[in-house]
């Protein structure tokens, strides 16, 4: 109940910085109506989008509407920001859940390895070569991998989803080649720097685990090096880990926007910076508030992820 409660009020702020900052982004009427509008044509329109009403006011009945699930009206297409979001977020999710995939099991798989073999020629060649994920800008990485992999070799679509297939109200490219295609560089662009971060944190823990007592105990007890790798050292660490990765998957959906305007990804980022260019309050509020509650969430399945991988907090009640 103290997250939830928590959870709201992080909201609520949240809101409030969205609706207060956006209002001097410039003048969404002048944007709709152009130059040769009248002024009565113009103080019609913020009339009817009531942006004549005073900011305390307008900010009322926009978290009167939010809590209703209203997210107002589109300033620049006319539409529900509702039914703008839902057609956008099948592609922004898609693309999130492949690059977190990627940057998990890779993360793990390079970073339980690296820390294992930690002399090894091969180990030594993975930590040099994350440095790439670290250092280089996402766009940067984006447009290297459309380079080598569309331009030179052509392998894979260099933008675009491909096709996709309707399920109900959902979009997927999970179901056609080319949807699974289209999805390959974006997630490898969106999710590498992430699998560095887990990468190297997942190596830094293990490496610490591996030195405490509770490990040479387990060696003496006979006990196979797969068992106390696997069974003891990495599900102790697994803890810090599990805060990183919740925070990185948050990160993934908030910072696609960058992917997706190299990759021409049609998801909410490409939309956001389409109402960004056209001063369209309500799609620019909605998309923080709807980043915001993600990272919200993912906080709170991460407290909830740690009881059940670390025993000492179902003991102690978790204080």
């Amino acid at each position: 109940m103290r997250r939830i409660f928590e959870a709201v009020v992080v909201m609520v702020v949240v809101a409030f910085i969205a609706f207060s900052m956006f209002r001097f982004m410039g003048d969404p009427v002048a944007n709709m109506m152009g130059p040769d509008a009248t002024m009565a044509d113009r103080q019609a329109m913020r009339e009817r989008l009531g942006l004549d009403r005073p900011f305390p006011i307008q900010f009322g009945h926009f978290i009167e509407d939010i809590s209703q699930g209203n997210f107002g009206v589109s300033f620049r297409v006319g539409r529900p920001v509702i039914d703008l979001i839902g057609e956008r977020l099948p592609a922004t999710l898609e693309l999130a859940f492949v690059s977190g995939l990627f940057a998990l099991a890779f993360g793990l798989g390079f970073g339980v390895y690296t820390a294992l073999r930690r002399s090894g020629l091969v180990s030594r060649a993975i930590m040099a070569i994350s440095l790439i994920g670290v250092s280089l800008p996402t766009f940067l990485i984006g447009i290297g991998l459309i380079y080598l992999f569309a331009v030179e070799l052509r392998w894979l679509p260099s933008f675009g989803r491909g096709d996709v297939v309707r399920v109900g109200s959902w979009t997927t490219g999970f179901l056609t080649r080319s949807g699974l295609a289209s999805l390959v560089l974006p997630a490898i662009t969106l999710g590498l720097f992430q699998m560095t971060l887990i990468m190297r944190l997942v190596r830094a823990e293990m490496l610490e685990v591996l030195r405490q007592d509770y490990i040479r105990f387990a060696r003496a007890r006979g006990l196979t090096d797969r068992a106390v790798h696997f069974r003891h050292a990495l599900k102790n660490t697994l803890v810090p880990v599990i805060t990183v990765m919740g925070l990185q998957l948050g990160s993934i959906v908030a910072f696609s926007i960058i992917t997706e305007t190299v990759f021409q990804w049609p998801g909410i980022g490409s939309l956001f910076i389409s109402s960004v260019q056209a001063v369209d309050i309500p799609v620019m509020a909605t998309y923080l508030l709807f980043v915001a509650g993600f990272f919200v969430a993912v906080n709170l399945i991460v407290d909830l992820l740690y009881f059940a991988v670390d025993p000492r907090l179902r003991g102690s009640g978790g204080h």
